[in-house]
């Protein structure tokens, strides 16, 4: 893989989206994980369905609802949580692996940029929260299109404001819906498959696939 640049989506992939309810799971109860899952799953499912209906409503106004959706379906948990889960969603921890990373890239000599589908007002609290700042070139929201990934006009962001082609860039994500719509936009992609899970979109195969974010350094060379 020759590549220039490296740009890594957020959610799932530097920023670990379940790290909200594990800072609160003693008042969160039982229900802590599924209530995780329900919210994660509905916030991805109202951006792809909004795209698909022609309509644009912010990512964090989606995580809102989306929350709230996931509490309604679990009653046992109690709702004043709402608000300290919302707080710290919108300061998400990064993974261990995601500053050195960056880090080690930026170091030799690579491009290094964030493309996600959250608002810039969330990313910008996430990356400045994680000190992750200094180790990127470019932090990309969609909030400048209005229209969420996997659409082909998101990616094409990351070629205007990196001065780059797609096939010099490596894309990286945790999503494999993700990786399968950078790879129809031409990049090189890296699948970061953290929970073992099987391959979907063979068609669409990544180029590399990784347990967590330590191998990516080595491919900027």
């Amino acid at each position: 893989m020759s590549i220039r640049a490296f740009v890594f989506d957020a959610y799932g992939t530097l920023f670990d989206v379940h790290a909200a309810i594990a800072r609160h799971h003693d008042s969160v109860g039982p229900d802590a994980g599924r209530l995780s899952e329900i919210w994660r799953s509905k916030q991805l499912e109202y951006s792809w369905t909004l795209t698909l209906a022609g309509r644009y409503v912010d990512f964090w106004i989606l995580t809102q609802r989306a929350l709230d959706y996931a509490l309604a379906r679990l009653p046992s948990v109690d709702q004043q949580v709402r608000a300290r889960l919302l707080e710290a969603y919108f300061q998400l921890d990064a993974y261990p692996d995601a500053r050195e990373t960056l880090e080690q890239i930026k170091s030799r000599g690579k491009g290094t940029a964030i493309l996600s589908n959250g608002s810039r007002q969330m990313l910008e609290a996430a990356v400045n929260a994680a000190g992750l700042r200094p180790c990127l070139d470019a932090v990309l929201s969609v909030d400048a299109i209005g229209i969420y990934k996997p659409r082909p006009e998101v990616y094409a962001m990351t070629t205007e404001a990196l001065r780059l082609r797609a096939d010099e860039m490596a894309f990286v994500s945790s999503n494999r819906w993700d990786v399968m719509g950078a790879a129809l936009a031409g990049f090189q992609t890296i699948w970061i498959n953290r929970g073992g899970l099987p391959d979907e979109y063979a068609d669409h195969p990544a180029a590399a696939v990784m347990p967590d974010l330590g191998g990516v350094p080595s491919l900027a060379v």
